[in-house]
């Protein structure tokens, strides 16, 4: 019986994204039925001829479907990165940007957009300083000759910090009729102006992070634990930390290139993934994904439905997010277990 239930609960992990992105395709300010969604991705597999209007293959295909895809793997991305730092740190308030990839991606992000205004220039910029940002993190580690999870962390906020006020210099040099709104909108994240292109860049590094998460996810279960028990475990810890920061840096400074600055959804969907599987590595990283894959396209189908004027998801996500994480508080211990 139980490994029955336990067949049903993979089952819904894998069917859950698969009903969203379906019913994504269908909604919007065109509305598609079901069965044109389904005779256009037939049609499209098998090479032949719908006999559905040309529109609505612009829509799916061109529109729709690069930007569903893409939310389901940031959403999926960004959940899977905050949980594993929260392993890692062995802090339930632990985010994706706790080491300042989302303040030094702000950062190359608003350079390129000051300097070149090129999608292609300001993805490379974003992802480029997201990384350096990282890396001058941890660098701080070895200035202050400590690995300690505290140190990494408050050397993350001394960069994120720096990055964030050379943020606000670009904002006060930008031309505030052109540049600064562009600035201002792209940090606050969207997904509006994704392409097919976004969706090829995305994919190569998220999937390289997200494999290697995967299969150290047992040894993330051991680390969390606390750094002695894994060293008496067997566990190389400072190697196994390295991994683990640069697998979910790639991951988030991808997500963060091409979507923006998007909150909340590395942080909340880890615990309510926690409270549906439990602790587990083994499960919460798979189970992590899907939710958070079903939680921003979600939000996404929520920001280009909800006005004419489409809502940035960084708005949405904080809105959602801040009770959705009140309600978790309420229902788990504010603590490591």
């Amino acid at each position: 019986m139980a490994d029955k239930r336990l067949g049903y609960g993979w089952l819904m992990v894998v069917l859950m994204p698969v009903g969203f992105f379906f019913l994504s395709l269908m909604i919007g300010r065109y509305p598609v039925s079901p069965p044109a969604v389904v005779k256009m991705l037939v049609a499209k597999l098998l090479s032949v001829d719908p006999g559905i209007p040309e529109v609505v293959n612009t829509v799916l295909f061109r529109v729709r479907i690069p930007r569903v895809v893409s939310a389901m793997l940031i959403g999926g991305a960004l959940s899977v990165s905050g949980a594993a730092f929260q392993g890692l740190f062995r802090n339930p308030l632990v985010s994706p940007y706790i080491l300042g990839v989302a303040s030094g991606a702000g950062f190359g992000a608003s350079l390129a957009i000051l300097f070149a205004e090129n999608a292609l220039a300001i993805q490379l910029s974003a992802f480029v300083f997201g990384t350096v940002a990282v890396m001058f993190s941890y660098g701080m580690t070895r200035l202050y000759r400590s690995a300690s999870s505290l140190v990494l962390v408050l050397s993350g906020v001394i960069v994120g910090t720096f990055f964030t006020a050379l943020i606000s210099l670009i904002k006060f040099w930008a031309d505030p009729f052109e540049k600064l709104p562009l600035i201002v909108f792209w940090l606050m994240g969207s997904l509006a102006s994704v392409t097919q292109k976004d969706m090829v860049v995305i994919v190569g590094p998220m999937l390289v992070g997200l494999s290697v998460l995967f299969m150290i996810r047992w040894r993330i279960n051991v680390l969390s634990l606390g750094e002695e028990e894994a060293k008496a475990l067997g566990i190389e810890t400072r190697r196994l930390r390295i991994l683990i920061v640069l697998s979910a840096t790639l991951i988030t400074a991808s997500a963060v290139a091409v979507s923006g600055i998007i909150g909340w959804v590395g942080l909340v969907i880890p615990h309510l993934a926690r409270m549906i599987c439990g602790p587990d590595y083994r499960k919460l990283i798979p189970v992590s994904f899907s939710v958070g894959a079903c939680y921003l396209v979600f939000i996404d189908d929520i920001a280009r439905n909800l006005t004419a004027a489409e809502v940035p998801l960084g708005i949405l996500t904080a809105t959602v997010g801040a009770p959705v994480f009140a309600w978790v508080l309420k229902k788990s211990a504010l603590g490591w277990s």
